[in-house]
């Protein structure tokens, strides 16, 4: 890769990508939902949106399904070992970050993401033709230092492991409850995912996000466990983490939509500070 126009790891702009038009490795893959694929995609892009593929069991045997699933879906993409896989929305949203992350934890060295999405695609042309591509044979090689489950997480709670809630502050202190249960993982250090993207839709630089995640408390020599509620938004902080040199995030697949529907879980219920009122 061209480094000068390769950001930050997983990262490629535009001008990256107007330089790579004719690799016959380059894969494109449109993430957005169907309806807006259809309006218009980049020439040449097939297409996936992941957020029909919910998977709330981190347990042995549903992360054996997770993997099958997943060499279906890039088989089904063509994917091949050697290839640069782009994944792209309309900004560095949750469904390519989703996808980036999935790619990268099944094993493929390939994964990429056009930061910024179309919003910064510099003016590319749209078009709503399709190009047929070929089936591959996906074999998923799980990265088990990518990912984590409950079992791990509930063991080492208050151990050598940091836990990233990256939801909504309304679902972190529980004034939106998207499960049975309302609260945050025991000891979860918070911020919502959306700050780790700059105005225009980009990544934030690599040394900004660093210091941020430094001011939060986070430790780059440790583990962090992002989570959200269905792994999507704690996708996007695991490449955000990474971007920023925290290279031991593993992502919580299941996320609260595992936690806060298993009783057996210990939960906290974080809430705000209220304003002190004036004597």
């Amino acid at each position: 890769m061209a480094a000068e126009h390769q950001t930050a790891e997983f990262l490629v702009d535009a001008h990256w990508l107007g330089e790579h038009r004719g690799d016959p490795n380059l894969i494109l893959v449109d993430t957005r939902p169907p309806a807006d694929f259809w309006a218009g995609h980049l020439e040449g892009a097939r297409h996936f949106d992941p957020f029909p593929f919910h998977h709330s069991d981190t347990g042995e045997t549903g992360l054996r399904e997770f993997n099958g699933q997943l060499g279906w879906i890039f088989s089904a993409l063509g994917i091949a070992p050697n290839a640069t896989v782009v994944f792209y929305e309309n900004d560095s949203g949750m469904r390519a970050t989703r996808l980036a992350w999935m790619l990268a934890y099944a094993g493929h060295r390939g994964a990429r993401i056009l930061d910024g999405g179309l919003k910064c695609a510099a003016g590319a042309p749209l078009v709503t033709a399709v190009k047929p591509h070929a089936y591959a044979s996906f074999t998923v090689a799980p990265q088990a230092r990518a990912i984590i489950g409950h079992p791990e997480i509930v063991n080492r709670i208050g151990g050598a492991i940091q836990i990233f809630d990256v939801r909504s502050d309304e679902e972190y202190f529980g004034e939106r409850v998207r499960a049975k249960r309302a609260g945050a993982v025991p000891g979860a250090i918070h911020r919502d995912w959306t700050h780790n993207l700059a105005p225009d839709g980009r990544f934030k630089p690599a040394a900004q996000l660093r210091a941020e995640f430094a001011a939060l408390g986070l430790r780059p020599e440790l583990e962090i466990a992002p989570y959200c509620q269905g792994g999507y938004r704690s996708a996007n902080a695991w490449i955000a983490l990474r971007i920023a040199g925290f290279e031991q995030a593993r992502n919580y697949l299941g996320s609260w939509g595992e936690w806060g529907n298993r009783p057996e879980l210990p939960i906290e219920f974080p809430r705000r500070k209220r304003a002190r009122r004036a004597e």
